[in-house]
């Protein structure tokens, strides 16, 4: 029914695609072995699936929708995780970002002049995106990596970012607001960087590490950004990450600085 892929082969389309079907499944309020009784597979099949340690067929995809009344939403991701797999060749500087970031364990970033897009308000996001269809886009990203188990997400903002102004007045106060919100959040570390000099910290990036401890890196470059999973790089940016945490405020400082911000300038 399908080939079996190593742990250490699994890539995030495959993963995607697992939880795509998790989300689902618990969705229709089924344990792993309710779907499994339900579509004739065994309870460890349905788990593999969802882990993204095996690609299914076809067919099974298609049972999977029925059973799940998913309206044709799984059927649509196995299209996509079939055409990744016939156009992507994982190379150390190619990696689908994306789809690496809505599974990993834990995210990283760093921003320098916006609020990242995991965290950024609807009001705020169409001030930056203006097609529809990409801010859709950004938006269901949004809900898919917050939705649980949600990341441990650990964030260093730059204090710049708090006092530039996307959109109107109000849109920035319920922006900040919406900051504060989420960094009271089990699992979220959120941090403003004061205006001072980190060596080597000259551009936004993200680092998303998987629960095998491998981790994809996206870096913001002047046209646009570049991807890798080469080690190097990405322990690099690890190192990178360490100080700018290291010169950031901590937690309960950075919420009463976005507080005073919201009052001083945003009110």
């Amino acid at each position: 029914m399908a080939s079996t892929i190593e742990n250490r082969s699994r890539t995030p389309e495959l993963r995607s695609f697992g939880a795509v079907v998790r989300r689902l499944r618990e969705e229709a309020g089924l344990k792993q072995f309710e779907l499994a009784a339900q579509v004739n597979v065994s309870r460890a099949y349905i788990g593999h699936v969802e882990l993204g340690k095996t690609r299914c067929r076809l067919d099974f995809a298609k049972r999977l929708d029925g059973s799940l009344q998913a309206n044709g939403e799984i059927v649509t991701a196995w299209n996509k995780l079939l055409e990744s797999i016939k156009s992507v060749k994982y190379a150390a500087y190619f990696v689908n970002f994306p789809k690496a970031e809505s599974t990993a364990k834990v995210i990283r970033v760093y921003e320098t002049h916006v609020v990242n897009g995991l965290f950024q308000t609807e009001a705020y996001a169409s001030e930056i995106v203006k097609d529809a269809d990409i801010l859709n886009t950004r938006l269901n990203r949004q809900k898919q990596v917050m939705s649980e188990p949600i990341p441990k997400i650990f964030v260093v903002l730059e204090e710049s970012v708090l006092q530039r102004q996307v959109g109107t007045r109000e849109v920035m106060r319920e922006q900040l607001e919406h900051l504060l919100e989420l960094s009271e959040r089990p699992g979220i570390r959120l941090q403003v960087l004061p205006t001072v000099y980190v060596e080597d910290a000259r551009a936004a990036f993200t680092i998303a590490t998987q629960a095998d401890r491998s981790d994809a890196a996206y870096l913001v470059t002047g046209t646009g950004g570049v991807t890798s999973a080469d080690p190097d790089d990405t322990a690099n940016l690890h190192e990178r990450f360490a100080s700018l945490q290291a010169e950031a405020l901590n937690v309960r400082d950075t919420r009463a600085l976005i507080r005073r911000v919201i009052e001083e300038r945003w009110t």
